[in-house]
This record gives structure tokens, C-alpha cells and sequence, in this order.
């Protein structure tokens, strides 16, 4: 199998943000820190939400903690495309994830309003 696989791959990205570990914020840390890994991150983050949204039991605190934990950590040129995932489901994984996402302030941090 030659096919070119992205490093990493969205069930493993997925996987971290589940878990959320000490030793998986760095891990994420460490790939938000490069934007050419920016798909790989967000389609992790999709699978992971997709997961949670079929899931039997959703468990909207702990995606709530981790929107806002991204919210906070994602660097400034990420917010808008967390957002997006965020609102591209009706399902209440991602409205807990949103939540959390707007709660953290990131968007307002990288975008503020304008003055008059």
C-alpha cells in the first residue's frame, strides 16, 4: 500500500481530543503549532464530534470543556474554522461543543470588535 495516509490520521487526532490527557493537550498543543497540520486537527475534531453525537451516552460536559480548552489554546488563525465545525451539526455534541467554544473567548480574542 503505497497511498499517501496524513500524519496524523483523524482516528488518532480523534482519539486524543477523547481522551484529553496531560500528554494529550501537548500533543495537540504541539500540532495546533503547525498550520500545515490544521486539516488533519479539524478533521479530527469532526470524527471525534461525529463519534460523540452517536454515541448511546454524550457525555455535553466533557465537550464543553474541550471547546473551551481549544477555544483557548488554538492559535488565532484556527478560531474561525473551530467555530465553523462547531456550528456545521444540529446534534447536541456540537451545540455542547460550541458552547464551549464560545465561553473560552477565542473568537473575540482573535477578531475583536471594531471601535467607533
Amino acid at each position: 500500500m503505497t497511498g499517501n495516509v496524513p500524519f496524523p490520521d483523524r482516528d488518532t487526532v480523534a482519539e486524543k481530543l477523547a481522551a484529553l490527557t496531560d500528554a494529550d493537550k501537548s500533543y495537540l498543543a504541539l500540532l495546533m503549532e503547525n498550520a500545515a497540520q490544521d486539516d488533519n486537527l479539524l478533521d479530527g475534531l469532526r470524527r471525534h464530534l461525529d463519534l460523540a453525537a452517536q454515541s448511546r451516552f454524550l457525555n455535553s460536559l466533557k465537550l464543553e470543556n474541550l471547546g473551551m480548552w481549544l477555544g483557548t489554546e488554538a492559535p488565532d488563525r484556527l478560531q474561525i474554522r473551530l467555530m465553523e465545525t462547531a456550528r456545521s451539526g444540529q446534534h447536541p455534541a456540537y451545540q455542547a461543543f460550541r458552547t464551549g467554544l464560545s465561553r473560552s473567548g477565542g473568537l473575540e480574542k482573535a477578531y475583536p470588535p471594531a471601535t467607533r
